[in-house]
């Protein structure tokens, strides 16, 4: 690779991959981390951030070493995403890989651990549980990495956050990954100092061609839209929604026609959660139905669609859903369903983010931006009442 020694497991996968040189954000942090550096590391979605530090820190990982690297994400499906690519990199190698996730056996964790992995990878919840009850034992780990910071501190996580880096060496590495600056490095800047920072976000050219649409309809025609949508040759698409509550209720309808769709909810348990995206993956299922939560991180290979079934509530949620598509290159199409009142709010948003939103329509079975001929109907004759004969 371009200017950097892999070791050769690592140069093996690099060209079974395909890959001809590193990423913007790549090239970037790969030499900061090499030399022990804590950084921030801010790029598109879809640009490479997950080997941007996993190809680093496997280079330098010792086998037989055990809890040298710490990953934590912000959900288990990013978490299980993560161990995915991890196991699938250190393949070649005897570096060992062990999730630690809430929602699945803590026994089988705890076990898993004494078989003394080099990389764990983990949510907050779990990892801090497994801290405290010292069944997890971090005076050895060499680098903690944040996958997606921006939703690490918020709320109840940064609680966690705050105590897992009370908990390690204070020499342990510390790497912070996101798609978005907004907000991370000023309240970085309170949890870590001296950091080197890596922001690609202006500069990266990685993503392909992402056009942006809205669908103009009612709150009640939306899944009747949702089905059209399912129903064209060229479908294949994430649909979001902001309440699990309307995600369940739509998913029933659609199941009532026998459409291929699954749902991908923070409630469900982890195999059905797993099930779902695999059988998407796989394109068993057309469509997914899920919430900003349930998914963070999902990294589905030349995606074409993003549906927003209810408009993000923020600026922040719109720029991530849309991650979902144009990634490494790939071109793809994000589709707001919009009420007429709401359309204001959605463009100013879009403004915010310096993206075109432009009407686009559902007609004959497929997506146009010509808006269609409406057919007004001929104006009724009225009808002329007889006078016939009145009594006087």
């Amino acid at each position: 690779m371009n200017n950097y020694e892999l070791a050769p497991f690592l140069q093996a996968n690099w060209e079974k991959n395909h890959f001809s040189e590193p990423s913007l954000i790549q090239e970037k942090v790969f030499p900061e981390i090499q030399a022990k550096k804590n950084v921030v590391g801010i790029a598109p979605t879809g640009s490479g951030k997950t080997l941007a530090y996993l190809i680093p820190l496997l280079n330098q990982a010792i086998a037989g070493q055990a809890n040298q690297l710490l990953i934590l994400t912000s959900s288990q499906e990013l978490a299980m995403q993560v161990v995915e690519v991890a196991r699938q990199w250190t393949g070649g190698s005897d570096l060992k890989v062990q999730p630690l996730i809430g929602g699945a056996s803590i026994k089988r964790q705890q076990e898993g651990l004494k078989k003394r992995p080099e990389l764990l990878i983990g949510t907050p919840g779990r990892v801090l549980e497994l801290v405290t009850s010292k069944k997890l034992k971090v005076h050895q780990l060499q680098t903690i990495v944040f996958d997606e910071i921006d939703q690490l501190i918020q709320g109840q996580n940064l609680t966690l956050i705050q105590r897992i880096l009370k908990a390690i060496p204070k020499e342990t590495q510390r790497l912070y990954f996101s798609a978005t600056a907004d907000r991370v490095l000023e309240e970085l800047q309170h949890l870590d100092a001296q950091l080197v920072v890596a922001d690609v976000s202006e500069t990266d050219q990685s993503q392909g061609t992402v056009r942006h649409f809205y669908l103009e309809t009612t709150e009640r025609k939306k899944v009747d839209m949702m089905r059209r949508l399912l129903n064209m040759p060229i479908f294949w698409g994430i649909f979001f929604f902001n309440q699990v509550a309307d995600l369940g209720a739509a998913e029933e309808k659609l199941l009532y026609h026998q459409l291929p769709v699954a749902g991908l909810a923070s409630d469900q348990s982890k195999l059905s959660r797993k099930q779902a995206i695999e059988g998407f993956k796989k394109h068993r299922l057309l469509g997914l139905l899920t919430t900003d939560i349930a998914s963070r991180g999902l990294d589905i290979p030349a995606l074409p669609f993003v549906i927003n079934v209810d408009f993000p509530l923020t600026a922040e949620s719109y720029l991530h859903r849309a991650g979902r598509v144009g990634r490494m290159g790939n071109e793809g199409t994000v589709i707001s369903m919009l009420a007429s009142h709401e359309i204001k709010e959605a463009k100013r948003i879009a403004k915010k983010l310096q993206i075109a939103l432009t009407p686009i329509y559902l007609h004959g079975g497929e997506l146009t931006t010509e808006e269609p001929i409406k057919l007004t109907e001929k104006p009724k004759k009225k009808k002329t009442k007889s006078r016939g004969n009145r009594r006087r």
